[in-house]
């Protein structure tokens, strides 16, 4: 039996129905209901121990299967040939200008050295990261799994542009084809898009798409029409 709100015009009751409900979850439902109450004591618990364990492995490792299979379902991943996870670390905090001695050469403006916050999100640079360390595939998305102190831990989703089982994936098959090599490198990703400010929709990102820099230089460029 299950109880069931059942809603009265100005009030509730409470009944029972021994049949079938709607509010049944599946196994992924419940994963991913697990994963949005980190405070809570069995996720706080887990997150300690993983966090432990990735502290112990290399920085960029393979994973036999993902460590939230719910996550990575959402973000395209198949448990098929051709697809594959990694699990990397970024250091966390600001990104120091990277100058001898802290020293800068230059006009005062320019001076700082600490303070600085890097362009791209830490997620985006975790892609980055296994995209240049396996250069042969492509990065399909990523997901967080973990922090400490030091490092945020995501895992990548990649792809194998010339395995059989991709390319006669009519879903999958997009990522074979030449303009989407290291999309990580160039903000193509979700996480890439994210913080260059494309989530945006509407008059609040005019000024962002197709890119920053290219709308500064349309609005700063010299047109002189040519006299006939």
């Amino acid at each position: 039996f299950r109880f069931v709100l059942r809603a009265k015009p100005g009030s509730w009751e409470r009944s029972e129905r021994n049949e079938s409900s709607s509010f049944i979850m599946g196994a992924y439902k419940y994963i991913e209901e697990l994963w949005r109450k980190k405070q809570s004591d069995v996720l706080r618990f887990l997150l300690r121990v993983r966090c432990w364990e990735y502290r112990q492995l290399s920085s960029i490792c393979r994973l036999t299967r993902p460590s939230r299979p719910d996550k990575a379902r959402r973000l395209g991943y198949k448990a098929k040939q051709g697809v594959v996870v990694y699990r990397t670390r970024v250091r966390r905090g600001g990104r120091k200008k990277p100058v001898p001695k802290g020293i800068v050469y230059g006009k005062p403006v320019h001076q700082g050295i600490t303070k600085l916050k890097p362009k791209r999100n830490s997620q985006a640079r975790a892609e980055e990261k296994v995209g240049r360390k396996c250069g042969g595939l492509r990065v399909l998305n990523s997901y967080w799994v973990n922090e400490d102190s030091s490092y945020k831990y995501f895992e990548i989703i990649l792809v194998d542009p010339q395995h059989a089982a991709i390319r006669n994936d009519a879903r999958m098959n997009w990522i074979c084809n030449p303009q989407h090599k290291h999309r990580e490198l160039r903000g193509l990703t979700s996480a890439g898009k994210k913080h260059r400010g494309l989530r945006a929709k509407g008059h609040l990102g005019h000024k962002r798409r197709p890119s920053e820099r290219a709308v500064l230089k349309k609005n700063n460029a010299t047109r002189l029409r040519r006299y006939r």
